[in-house]
């Protein structure tokens, strides 16, 4: 998969790289000296681009450069703000993560060295979360006096449980790339050096799949899991009913039945 810088608007956000190789984008987090930490011209530049990614897009890899994902927030941005403004501060970040979370494509992030705080948020708004044996998670927020605000607290307890965030907020408690597997803040483990690649992979495959079918898994299926049984049994028949009317759906369905689709393997 070979990248190219993007051209036109998204070119101009300093703070991220940004590369297209054909239908997948790869959006980078660009202040390494900073660890990657989120300040609020960062969470205005990933708004940017996640509402202007270019039509051909079908999936992207977020990723953070240098030696760490994302260490969190930038606090030097909080440190004189009214509780008015603390709000607002917070309503802006919740908005950038639901730009990612229920944006127009799938995005796979790439966690290496700190994901911690605010690069947590960032990562559980993701949909896929491909870890290098160097990631560490942590939500230190606790320890210095504040709150969760980037929508942590929301997406993070549906990941690992109310139980373990309670922990790692009130004890400082850190989870190494493979407890974080195991608990469900990954769902894959690779080596240092070999996490785009991995994700690239996945965010390929993700690509070829019908638009609207990703849709409907990444917009239908975590508010079905907030519905009761039977709201969420009927919501999901309306999108089984739209995704399969869907000309590329009937499409692919033809292409199985007459044995040119791929029947699902251990591979």
């Amino acid at each position: 998969m070979i990248f190219a810088a993007v051209t036109g608007p998204l070119a101009a956000l300093d703070l991220l790289r940004i590369e297209i190789a054909g239908t997948v984008a790869h959006v980078q987090l660009n202040r390494p000296a900073k660890r990657n930490a989120l300040n609020d011209a960062l969470i205005a530049q990933l708004r940017t681009c996640f509402v202007g990614l270019p039509d051909p897009v079908n999936a992207v890899v977020l990723s953070g450069a240098g030696e760490h994902f994302c260490a969190g927030l930038d606090l030097s941005e909080l440190a004189e703000c009214s509780v008015a403004q603390g709000v607002v501060h917070s309503r802006q970040w919740h908005a950038v993560m639901d730009c990612i979370q229920f944006g127009r494509v799938p995005v796979v992030a790439v966690l290496h060295g700190a994901v911690v705080g605010g690069g947590l948020e960032v990562a559980s708004s993701c949909h896929i979360r491909v870890a290098e044996a160097s990631a560490f998670y942590g939500l230190p927020e606790g320890q210095r006096g504040l709150f969760v605000g980037g929508g942590g607290s929301a997406r993070v307890p549906r990941l690992v449980g109310v139980a373990l965030m309670t922990d790692m907020m009130l004890t400082g408690r850190v989870l190494d790339a493979q407890e974080g597997l195991q608990r469900g803040l990954s769902q894959y483990l690779v080596a240092d050096g070999s996490g785009f690649a991995k994700a690239c992979e996945i965010a390929a495959k993700i690509a070829g799949n019908a638009p609207l079918s990703n849709f409907a898994v990444t917009q239908a299926l975590p508010r079905i899991a907030d519905l009761s049984q039977s709201d969420g049994l009927f919501v999901e028949s309306l999108m089984a009913a739209i995704a399969q009317g869907d000309e590329a759906a009937k499409q692919r369905m033809g292409a199985f039945l007459n044995k040119r689709g791929g029947k699902v393997s251990k591979s």
